[in-house]
Protein backbone atom coordinates (compact mmCIF):
# COMPACT_ATOMS: atom_id res chain seq x y z
CA UNK A 1 0.00 0.00 0.00
CA UNK A 2 1.61 3.21 -1.21
CA UNK A 3 1.67 5.97 1.84
CA UNK A 4 -0.16 8.31 -0.47
CA UNK A 5 -3.35 5.89 -0.70
CA UNK A 6 -3.04 5.20 3.26
CA UNK A 7 -2.38 8.85 3.96
CA UNK A 8 -5.76 10.07 1.99
CA UNK A 9 -7.89 7.33 3.68
CA UNK A 10 -6.67 8.75 6.57
CA UNK A 11 -7.82 12.15 5.89
CA UNK A 12 -11.09 11.12 4.58
CA UNK A 13 -12.19 8.98 6.92
CA UNK A 14 -10.72 11.18 10.23
CA UNK A 15 -12.43 14.19 8.41
CA UNK A 16 -15.70 12.25 8.00
CA UNK A 17 -15.58 11.03 11.24
CA UNK A 18 -14.86 14.04 12.79
CA UNK A 19 -18.04 15.64 11.41
CA UNK A 20 -20.00 13.08 11.97
CA UNK A 21 -19.55 12.16 15.76
CA UNK A 22 -18.88 16.36 16.83
CA UNK A 23 -22.29 16.01 18.68
CA UNK A 24 -21.57 12.91 20.61
CA UNK A 25 -17.85 14.42 21.24
CA UNK A 26 -19.50 17.44 22.69
CA UNK A 27 -21.81 15.53 25.05
CA UNK A 28 -18.56 13.29 26.19
CA UNK A 29 -16.70 16.61 26.68
CA UNK A 30 -19.79 18.40 28.80
CA UNK A 31 -19.88 15.19 30.94
CA UNK A 32 -16.89 14.71 31.83
CA UNK A 33 -17.02 18.29 32.57
CA UNK A 34 -19.75 17.75 34.67
CA UNK A 35 -18.23 14.72 36.42
CA UNK A 36 -14.98 15.59 36.99
CA UNK A 37 -14.06 19.06 36.05
CA UNK A 38 -11.88 20.34 33.51
CA UNK A 39 -9.49 19.91 31.83
CA UNK A 40 -12.13 17.20 29.19
CA UNK A 41 -8.54 15.86 27.16
CA UNK A 42 -5.96 13.98 28.65
CA UNK A 43 -2.69 14.85 26.73
CA UNK A 44 0.72 12.87 26.33
CA UNK A 45 3.79 13.17 24.14
CA UNK A 46 4.23 9.89 22.60
CA UNK A 47 7.31 8.53 20.37
CA UNK A 48 5.57 8.80 16.54
CA UNK A 49 6.85 7.53 13.00
CA UNK A 50 10.27 7.21 13.60
CA UNK A 51 10.12 7.60 16.92
CA UNK A 52 9.59 11.42 16.70
CA UNK A 53 7.11 12.57 19.26
CA UNK A 54 3.59 14.12 18.92
CA UNK A 55 1.24 15.17 21.77
CA UNK A 56 -1.59 12.37 22.03
CA UNK A 57 -4.89 13.51 22.98
CA UNK A 58 -8.02 11.38 24.65
CA UNK A 59 -10.80 12.18 26.55
CA UNK A 60 -9.90 12.33 30.39
CA UNK A 61 -10.84 9.11 32.14
CA UNK A 62 -9.28 9.23 35.53
CA UNK A 63 -8.69 11.47 38.35
CA UNK A 64 -5.91 12.90 40.11
CA UNK A 65 -6.59 11.24 43.55
CA UNK A 66 -3.62 10.61 45.63
CA UNK A 67 -2.91 8.85 48.89
CA UNK A 68 -1.82 10.35 52.66
CA UNK A 69 1.63 10.61 51.16
CA UNK A 70 0.44 12.71 48.43
CA UNK A 71 0.89 9.83 45.65
CA UNK A 72 -0.95 9.44 42.93
CA UNK A 73 -3.06 6.53 43.44
CA UNK A 74 -2.69 3.25 40.90
CA UNK A 75 -4.31 4.04 37.62
CA UNK A 76 -7.21 1.44 38.33
CA UNK A 77 -8.02 3.01 41.32
CA UNK A 78 -8.46 6.34 39.85
CA UNK A 79 -10.41 5.62 36.70
CA UNK A 80 -13.76 7.32 37.11
CA UNK A 81 -17.03 5.71 36.73
CA UNK A 82 -17.66 7.82 33.31
CA UNK A 83 -14.38 6.93 32.27
CA UNK A 84 -14.87 3.09 32.76
CA UNK A 85 -18.34 3.81 30.45
CA UNK A 86 -15.15 5.60 27.58
CA UNK A 87 -13.15 3.15 28.10
CA UNK A 88 -14.99 0.17 27.66
CA UNK A 89 -17.00 1.42 24.28
CA UNK A 90 -13.35 2.80 23.50
CA UNK A 91 -14.97 6.32 22.88
CA UNK A 92 -12.33 7.77 24.94
CA UNK A 93 -10.10 7.59 21.63
CA UNK A 94 -12.20 9.59 19.93
CA UNK A 95 -9.84 12.90 20.16
CA UNK A 96 -7.42 10.54 18.32
CA UNK A 97 -9.00 11.65 15.39
CA UNK A 98 -7.60 14.68 14.97
CA UNK A 99 -4.22 13.00 15.22
CA UNK A 100 -5.01 10.88 13.01
CA UNK A 101 -6.20 14.23 10.56
CA UNK A 102 -3.20 16.04 11.26
CA UNK A 103 -0.53 13.34 9.92
CA UNK A 104 0.22 12.26 13.41
CA UNK A 105 -0.89 8.95 13.78
CA UNK A 106 -2.61 7.07 11.25
CA UNK A 107 -6.14 4.96 11.37
CA UNK A 108 -4.62 1.64 11.92
CA UNK A 109 -0.47 0.86 13.29
CA UNK A 110 1.04 0.21 16.10
CA UNK A 111 -0.53 1.39 18.96
CA UNK A 112 2.06 4.55 20.34
CA UNK A 113 3.71 3.65 23.89
CA UNK A 114 5.60 6.05 26.48
CA UNK A 115 8.48 7.73 25.40
CA UNK A 116 10.44 6.24 28.01
CA UNK A 117 9.60 2.64 26.78
CA UNK A 118 11.99 3.94 23.58
CA UNK A 119 15.26 2.61 24.93
CA UNK A 120 13.91 -0.45 26.18
CA UNK A 121 13.08 -1.64 22.73
CA UNK A 122 15.12 -4.48 21.59
CA UNK A 123 16.44 -3.40 17.92
CA UNK A 124 13.68 -5.52 16.32
CA UNK A 125 10.72 -4.44 18.62
CA UNK A 126 11.81 -0.74 17.36
CA UNK A 127 10.53 -1.74 14.02
CA UNK A 128 7.19 -0.97 14.95
CA UNK A 129 8.17 2.81 14.98
CA UNK A 130 8.73 2.08 10.98
CA UNK A 131 5.36 3.15 10.51
CA UNK A 132 2.77 5.57 11.94
CA UNK A 133 0.89 4.87 15.19
CA UNK A 134 -2.38 3.68 14.91
CA UNK A 135 -5.83 4.27 16.73
CA UNK A 136 -6.06 0.68 16.17
CA UNK A 137 -3.77 -2.39 14.67
CA UNK A 138 -3.46 -6.15 14.50
CA UNK A 139 -2.70 -6.11 18.20
CA UNK A 140 -5.70 -4.72 19.04
CA UNK A 141 -8.09 -7.08 17.10
CA UNK A 142 -6.18 -10.19 18.01
CA UNK A 143 -6.22 -9.62 22.06
CA UNK A 144 -5.53 -6.02 23.21
CA UNK A 145 -4.67 -5.52 26.34
CA UNK A 146 -5.07 -9.26 27.47
CA UNK A 147 -1.99 -9.97 25.46
CA UNK A 148 1.57 -10.31 27.20
CA UNK A 149 3.62 -7.49 25.88
CA UNK A 150 6.25 -10.15 23.52
CA UNK A 151 3.15 -11.06 21.92
CA UNK A 152 1.92 -7.55 21.50
CA UNK A 153 5.23 -6.65 19.90
CA UNK A 154 5.07 -10.34 17.59
CA UNK A 155 1.93 -8.72 16.39
CA UNK A 156 2.73 -5.05 15.81
CA UNK A 157 5.78 -6.48 13.86
CA UNK A 158 3.55 -8.67 11.61
CA UNK A 159 1.93 -5.78 10.59
CA UNK A 160 4.88 -3.58 9.75
CA UNK A 161 6.14 -6.41 7.38
CA UNK A 162 2.33 -7.19 6.01
CA UNK A 163 0.27 -3.96 5.98
CA UNK A 164 -1.53 -3.55 2.87
CA UNK A 165 -4.97 -1.71 1.94
CA UNK A 166 -7.13 -4.67 2.31
CA UNK A 167 -4.92 -5.66 5.87
CA UNK A 168 -6.43 -2.17 7.25
CA UNK A 169 -9.67 -2.62 5.96
CA UNK A 170 -10.10 -6.41 7.47
CA UNK A 171 -8.58 -4.29 10.91
CA UNK A 172 -11.20 -1.81 10.95
CA UNK A 173 -13.98 -4.00 10.41
CA UNK A 174 -12.92 -6.39 13.38
CA UNK A 175 -11.90 -3.73 15.38
CA UNK A 176 -16.16 -2.88 15.75
CA UNK A 177 -16.69 -6.09 16.91
CA UNK A 178 -13.53 -5.78 19.21
CA UNK A 179 -16.04 -2.25 20.47
CA UNK A 180 -19.16 -4.05 20.21
CA UNK A 181 -17.76 -7.31 22.57
CA UNK A 182 -15.99 -5.06 24.76
CA UNK A 183 -13.27 -7.74 25.45
CA UNK A 184 -9.37 -7.34 26.25
CA UNK A 185 -9.78 -3.95 27.96
CA UNK A 186 -7.41 -4.37 30.52
CA UNK A 187 -5.27 -6.70 32.79
CA UNK A 188 -6.05 -7.67 36.17
CA UNK A 189 -5.32 -5.13 38.59
CA UNK A 190 -4.55 -2.34 35.41
CA UNK A 191 -6.44 0.39 33.91
CA UNK A 192 -4.78 -0.84 30.60
CA UNK A 193 -1.53 -2.91 30.57
CA UNK A 194 1.49 -3.23 33.21
CA UNK A 195 4.70 -1.17 32.77
CA UNK A 196 6.87 -2.42 29.99
CA UNK A 197 9.98 -2.69 31.87
CA UNK A 198 12.21 -4.13 28.69
CA UNK A 199 12.37 -7.53 27.35
CA UNK A 200 15.14 -10.00 28.51
CA UNK A 201 16.86 -9.57 25.65
CA UNK A 202 17.92 -6.01 27.07
CA UNK A 203 18.55 -6.81 30.34
CA UNK A 204 21.21 -9.77 29.72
Amino acid sequence: MSALVKRLTDLIVSGSILFILFPLMLLIAVAICLNSGPPVLFQQVRPGYRGRPFTLLKFRTMNVARDAQGLLLSDAERLTPLGKILRRLSLDELPQLWNVFRGQMSLVGPRPLLMQYMDRYTPEQSRRHDVKPGMTGWAQVNGRNSLTWPEKFALDLWYVDHRTLSVDIRILFQTLWQVVKQGGISQQGHATMPEFSGSEANKS
